[in-house]
């Protein structure tokens, strides 16, 4: 689990403690449901090949996100595929600092 702040430790406390209570009404709950079980199926397997230092990376960041990679890829592409990814405006440039191999 990635390291908590105060706020995130407190809300985690009452939240153990029963101290929360959910404001949704059933049929958003409901309509909440459904959309996390159709968004959770999972029907097609897929085989990809990456590079080491890519699955690393992707290894690395998920653990920083505490999610499996897998899942962490299946996220991206899901919005990638809803035009939900955007791209980050900043220029991108390999330098002495780059830890990736060149061919």
């Amino acid at each position: 689990m990635p390291k908590l702040d105060a706020y995130e430790r407190e809300v985690l406390d009452a939240y153990e403690k029963g101290k929360l209570k959910s404001i949704a009404t059933k049929g958003e709950l409901a309509k909440l449901k459904a959309a996390a079980r159709a968004t959770a199926i999972k029907d097609r397997r897929v085989n990809i090949r990456l590079s080491s230092i890519d699955l690393g990376d992707i290894q690395v960041k998920a653990l920083e996100e505490g999610v499996p990679y897998q899942t962490l890829i299946a996220s991206v592409l899901h919005k990638y595929v809803t035009g939900r990814l955007t791209e980050k405006s900043q220029r991108i440039t390999l330098g002495a600092t780059d830890r990736r191999k060149r061919p």
